[in-house]
């Protein structure tokens, strides 16, 4: 029997590279976003031409309101998204974000039978996110498994997290090998309906110096010219 996986994908370079990972390694996908309000909604439609084009078994989109208790500058159009890096925890950081998506990907891993939770997170090039961090996945899993009937009965689940030390640069490399097209994904916290990134806030300037420190080209669209 196929072992199956749910895998977050936000239909950024890092999640659709995690996807990949999960079906080179056997694994029936099952995938999961979520529109929660966030201003750079072109990622929705990222996520499900991703899913698309790695054959997934079934695509979800789940529907929640963050901007019901803002506090981020992607659910709070008051609030700006920076184009410099002010260092400490972002303003792009979103309150419990991950906890309320892995909350609601272990449900459904639960329903399915799945295995194991895949997720991009990544502590090298993570923008100082305190939901990237080893710690938190360890946390997290551990209470996944005290928390589900399928953990009490002994159908343990694994939180998998392969891009965790990953540089930019290394993740890049990976989803090439395994022909992921990322052209495809959109990383832009304030991309335009177009899908086209700003190429000035924080997740833009990863992304390309990624892609110039592994020597690949860039295929991003930009709607206007990116940082040098």
């Amino acid at each position: 029997m196929n072992k199956k996986a749910v895998v977050l994908v936000s239909g950024g370079l890092d999640s659709t590279t995690v996807l990949a990972m999960a079906q080179a390694q056997g694994y029936s996908c099952y995938t999961i976003s979520f529109d929660y309000g966030q201003r750079h909604r072109a990622e929705l439609v990222a996520a499900e031409s991703t899913a698309k084009a790695l054959g997934v078994v079934e695509h979800k989109v789940v529907t929640l309101d963050l901007r019901s208790i803002g506090g981020s500058a992607l659910t709070d159009d008051a609030i700006d998204v920076p184009e410099d890096d002010p260092g400490g925890i972002p303003v792009t950081y979103v309150p419990a974000r991950n906890t309320v998506f892995l909350s609601i990907a272990l449900g459904w891993a639960e329903v399915l039978g799945a295995e194991a939770i895949w997720i991009g997170v990544n502590a090298v090039d993570y923008s100082g996110y305190p939901d990237c961090r080893a710690e938190y996945i360890q946390a997290f899993q551990a209470m996944a498994n005290l928390a589900t009937k399928a953990g009490v009965e002994g159908r343990s689940l694994e939180i998998k997290t392969p891009l965790l030390h990953l540089s930019k640069a290394n993740i890049i490399r990976e989803g090439m090998a395994l022909g992921v097209d990322y052209g495809l994904t959109v990383s832009c916290y304030q991309a335009n309906s177009n899908g086209e990134a700003c190429g000035l806030c924080d997740s833009c300037r990863l992304r390309k110096a990624g892609f110039d420190e592994a020597g690949v080209p860039d295929p991003t669209q930009y709607a206007a010219k990116p940082v040098a």
